[in-house]
């Protein structure tokens, strides 16, 4: 069935910008509580895209300017029955998806510390892409939710 473009839900894009440091994450968990409240969203799809979100903050901080100072631009908007999140950076390029998937029990059996974090944000998320833009990574990954009934925050 088409939809009618009137129809569209569309939200104004919402933009967080924070340092390449680790204090700032809680900055990204109180951005994220304020723009999903009132969405009729599960509190599991909310925890996959807050996890999914620290996990590229993470490694972004980590590795993305290692001699350094630099800033994460975080926007996100709703496009009807998904949410995006663009996560902008000028640090060192790298594209996520072109890691291959991690060998779980070769992880386990060597008590490697790391390496799922991007595998995680993906299978967390219903899409994920990225590009090089104007020196910028660009990370853009989206989660569907529902969208006809907003839920109660003070329930």
């Amino acid at each position: 069935m088409m939809q009618n473009l009137c129809d569209r839900k569309i939200s104004r894009p919402r933009t967080l910008k924070m340092e390449n440091d680790l204090a700032d994450l809680d900055k990204l968990r109180d951005f994220l509580k304020k723009n999903l409240s009132g969405l009729n969203i599960s509190d599991k799809d909310h925890f996959k895209i807050e996890l999914a979100l620290l996990e590229i903050c993470i490694n972004i901080i980590r590795y993305a300017y290692p001699l350094k100072r630099g800033e994460i631009l975080l926007k996100t908007w709703q496009d009807d029955e998904k949410i995006f999140f663009e996560i902008r950076d000028t640090g060192i390029p790298f594209d996520p998806r072109t890691l291959k998937k991690p060998d779980i029990k070769e992880i386990i059996k060597s008590e490697k510390k790391g390496g799922l974090g991007i595998f995680l944000s993906r299978s967390f998320m219903d899409g994920f892409d990225y590009r090089r833009e104007n020196d910028q990574n660009v990370l853009t990954i989206y989660k569907i939710i529902k969208v006809t009934e907003a839920s109660n925050p003070s329930t």
